[in-house]
């Protein structure tokens, strides 16, 4: 009979030692290799951690949890939301059924993208918002008596997800999917799109992607790309012109337009959906990750008009899919909460998106321009609230993460109260009085520590905001800190959009083409194009 331990904690190390028995985690082997950070709380932009010796310290987090988390932990209206909806009703099957919550969600996100999308399908995850999209596609085309019409095409450097059909669209090389050729659909595959948001597009590139389409167009059932930003395939910015021309050659070839933005969506990129910056529609967009504002997991998958249609007047006139939890009412309420939260400038202290993510994507431009300089840096870019450092060399994952869960000097542990969001005044941890003003000296004279992750030549770290980015280079990078002009700071931690989330870090694999370059994960046997971590510097005990 299984023990119950609620008057009775389990220590640190216990409770680390049956993680690595029985828990897998994301890109990892079984068992774990190196021993994941044990999360006890989180506010705002602070994780409370306790390490394998019981002691306790708290962390800041870098990776918004993976790009969701935009109004930072323990947001007090999304909080109320999902107590108040979960003392009306936690679950109810989507079946026949229907509840206010997804409604309400389905006609906000229909107001917020582009026309025409008008029709939301609610998914469990983004990777399976993909797999709905692409079904649609895939059926559209059938319905119309097009079965022919059934291979996908993309650019190389993308990443969708890891489900079945998904894995078939990410990057056939530098993926981390590989060991699934012969296995997954083969696809057409444009080369990378050239680098560069302010870019002139080259005429070159356009004409490949036309010949493409052209020689492919009567097998073609869709195009699906990660609009203006390729996120895990190294933060890339490309050119608004390339999503026009696959506009122009889908309408020309009869194919579908597919826009994964599950990462760029809700402002990230300065525009509330990268498709924004073309000035064109999808047929079909996912969403995702940051809907429910990192509460909980759910996404959607949006279709015009014509599409929804075209499966409806088919043989088979149902979308034939349905998620045991689609359309759970307590995601739904937290992510109706969260788009209050984003688009109402009385919940942002008078600030709307559009302001809040212009000021970030200043202090960034000032903040990273310093970093051009350092040695083992090979590009800076921003663009609205997205920062990237990309880098020249292998730094190693699994060595930081240990270094980062080691008891620390206590004359080396900092804090500082966390600004009132709404919370009411955070504890000073240290008891000093030391307070964020204390925190800043520390950053920027370096006494912060340092981590991030393994990747070969062409690694990036990408950040929301941060305080010193020194903390996060490679060694050989840090150990010349002090030849720099002064350390890389900037203003006010907050959210990649709103006021909670402070530092996204990166590290992107090789774009190498050939796969046997590209380094594994410790104890991985996939090669992946780029994986990520979550901390990026100790604050306090």
């Amino acid at each position: 009979m299984p023990v119950d331990r609620s008057e009775n904690p389990l220590s640190a190390e216990a409770l680390l030692d049956l993680d690595r028995a029985h828990v897998w985690h994301p890109y990892g082997p079984m068992p774990g290799r190196v021993a994941p950070l044990l999360v006890t709380g989180a506010e705002g932009v602070r994780l409370d951690v306790r390490l394998r010796d019981g002691e306790r310290t708290q962390l800041i987090d870098g990776m918004s949890s993976w790009w969701a988390a935009i109004h930072g932990y323990g947001h007090p209206v999304l909080d109320e939301a999902a107590h108040a909806q979960l003392d009306r009703m936690a679950h109810v099957m989507f079946g026949g059924l229907t509840h206010e919550p997804a409604i309400r969600l389905a006609e906000r996100l229909v107001a917020l993208t582009p026309e025409p999308l008008r029709h939301v399908f609610l998914a469990d995850s983004g990777s399976v918002s993909v797999e709905v999209a692409i079904k649609m596609c895939l059926q559209y085309q059938r319905s119309l008596g097009r079965p022919a019409k059934r291979r996908l095409l993309t650019w190389r450097g993308g990443y969708h997800g890891d489900t079945f059909h998904p894995m078939s669209v990410c990057d056939p090389e530098g993926g981390m999917h590989g060991l699934w050729r012969g296995v997954l659909p083969e696809q057409v595959f444009a080369e990378e799109p050239p680098d560069g948001f302010d870019a002139e597009p080259e005429p070159a590139y356009v004409a490949h992607l036309a010949d493409l389409m052209e020689r492919h167009a009567s097998e073609l059932a869709a195009v699906i790309v990660e609009p203006i930003v390729q996120g895990a395939g190294g933060m890339r910015f490309h050119s608004p012109a390339y999503l026009c021309a696959l506009r122009e050659l889908c309408d020309e070839h009869d194919v579908l337009l597919v826009f994964d933005e599950i990462a760029t969506g809700f402002g990230r990129s300065g525009a509330l959906f990268a498709a924004e910056h073309a000035g064109v529609s999808p047929d079909v967009m996912c969403v995702g990750k940051a809907l429910t504002g990192g509460y909980m997991t759910l996404a959607a998958a949006l279709c015009t008009s014509r599409v929804a249609e075209g499966i409806s007047h088919g043989e088979v006139p149902i979308l034939a899919h349905g998620p045991t939890f689609m359309g759970n009412p307590l995601a739904a309420a937290v992510a109706n909460a969260s788009l209050e939260v984003l688009t109402n400038p009385r919940l942002r202290g008078g600030v709307t998106w559009q302001r809040d993510v212009a000021r970030i994507e200043r202090g960034l431009r000032s903040g990273l321009a310093d970093a051009r300089g350092l040695p083992g840096v090979r590009d800076v870019r921003v663009l609205g609230a997205i920062g990237v450092i990309q880098l020249d060399r292998e730094v190693d994952m699994g060595r930081e993460q240990r270094r980062l869960a080691a008891p620390v000097p206590r004359s080396d542990l900092h804090n500082a109260a966390v600004p009132d969001r709404g919370r009411g005044p955070r504890r000073d941890l240290r008891g000093d009085g030391g307070g964020r003003e204390g925190l800043d000296q520390r950053l920027t004279t370096g006494r912060a520590e340092r981590i991030s992750s393994t990747a070969s030549s062409g690694e990036s770290v990408t950040c929301s905001r941060s305080r010193s980015l020194t903390e996060a280079l490679p060694p050989s990078t840090t150990a010349s800190r002090s030849q720099s002009t002064r350390p890389v700071q900037y203003d006010e931690p907050s959210s990649t959009i709103g006021k909670d989330v402070t530092f996204c870090v990166c590290t992107r694999v090789s774009a190498s083409k050939s796969s046997s370059s590209v380094p594994k994960p410790p104890g991985s046997t996939m090669n992946p194009r780029a994986y990520f971590t979550n901390i990026v510097l100790r604050t306090k005990k």
